[in-house]
């Protein structure tokens, strides 16, 4: 994507999630921030750790870009922006509804400055409807979206995803919509209109379960009441504690594994239909043998007959583990003042090229003169 340019008015973490994708596939990103406090996440910390002065979100999702403050309250801050999008390809921001119109920079506005531009937008919960001024919260589109009632065992209370999972997808879609976006460009010379809604991605991210739901007479799924992992899927399905730590064991014959952790309870149940339906008894079956013998016991039995399982690390196993080492998932990036810090890569490897960016996070209004320097005075002196 070198050579295309993205002016990013996002804040928190959908929109930046999809802006820092777009620049380490190569596009120039140029966050526009508020004088003096800049994106609202550069004070969101998640963890006492601060780093260089800003989160560990910030600098999560904003590297590889360049910081331009302005005040959009302004005059003069407008006709900066509008100078900007004049050679802009993406425009994108995910503030609320009609927040953009306010200002002057709604997609009308902006085509009328850059016919051919590619407009992208997040919202909560779409531009209508009665939900449209809520909050676009990630813990409160798990809650409304139902997402919080499938996982958990099935006497607990609702439980969220412990990710900014809607965030995060809702970022995927919208990078999906700016890249089709730009490709008909090329292809017709037309500009577009991307709209992606927080809603909408977390019904998306339930597109398997939904649908299965609308087919079904619109019943619920239940929970298991121990070893829950997917409330459609039956035994064995699920995690379970072992004599020394956890294995996940994912869809497989019951008696198989009977046969091969030496559980003759299991034998019992030879219909498939029966490992859904007796589910309950199976699980705690299993689990009861399981706490026996310890992961790695298990782990050699299973994996040797093909059986889909593996043990349940944490970040501080996974890091160490080689499956993980030898993906160089880890990269170092520096910031302009020299401090250094580690993240995660971009995941995608292109051409068999993994997509390094040694570029840390933008100080805030770090590159006003620089941008100032080479866009503006070079209008004038083309202008002149």
């Amino acid at each position: 994507m070198e050579g295309i340019l993205v002016i990013d008015f996002c804040q928190f973490l959908s929109g930046p999630s999809a802006s820092l994708r777009l620049a380490d596939l190569g596009a120039r990103v140029i966050k526009i921030e508020k004088p003096v406090t800049g994106d609202i996440s550069r004070q969101m910390y998640i963890s006492n750790i601060e780093m260089n002065g800003a989160s560990t979100v910030f600098h999560a999702i904003n590297r590889n870009k360049e910081s331009y403050t302005v005040d959009l309250k302004t005059q003069d801050g407008l006709e900066q922006i509008k100078t900007l999008i004049e050679i802009a390809d993406v425009v994108m921001h995910n503030f609320r509804p009609k927040v953009m119109k306010r200002i002057g920079l709604d997609f009308a506005s902006v085509k009328s400055i850059k016919k051919d531009i590619i407009y992208a937008e997040i919202s909560g919960y779409g531009e209508d409807g009665p939900w449209q001024d809520k909050p676009g919260q990630d813990l409160l589109l798990q809650a409304i979206t139902g997402i919080c009632m499938l996982s958990g065992d099935r006497s607990m209370m609702p439980v969220p995803m412990g990710i900014s999972l809607i965030d995060i997808t809702c970022g995927t879609h919208l990078c999906q919509g700016i890249l089709a976006g730009l490709f008909r460009r090329d292809m017709t010379g037309e500009g577009a209109l991307v709209q992606v809604s927080m809603l909408e991605s977390a019904c998306d991210l339930q597109f398997e379960s939904i649908t299965s739901f609308l087919n079904d007479g619109n019943e619920l799924p239940e929970r298991t009441t121990t070893n829950n992992a997917n409330a459609y899927l039956g035994a064995p399905y699920g995690i379970y504690k072992t004599g020394n730590g956890y294995i996940a064991i994912a869809m497989a014959s019951v008696t198989e594994i009977g046969k091969l952790t030496g559980c003759e309870a299991l034998l019992h149940y030879p219909d498939p239909a029966s490992w859904f339906t007796l589910r309950e008894e199976i699980k705690s079956i299993l689990q009861t043998h399981l706490k026996t013998a310890a992961t790695e016991h298990w782990l050699s039995l299973l994996e040797q007959a093909g059986i889909w399982c593996s043990p349940v690390l944490s970040w501080k196993e996974l890091v160490k583990h080689e499956g993980f080492k030898c993906l160089n998932m880890v990269q170092q990036v520096q910031m302009r003042d020299g401090y250094t810090f580690l993240t995660t890569r971009c995941p995608i490897v292109f051409d068999g090229e993994i997509l390094y960016a040694e570029k840390g996070t933008p100080k805030l209004g770090e590159d006003n003169r620089a941008i100032q320097d080479e866009l503006f005075n070079h209008k004038k002196l083309a202008t002149s």
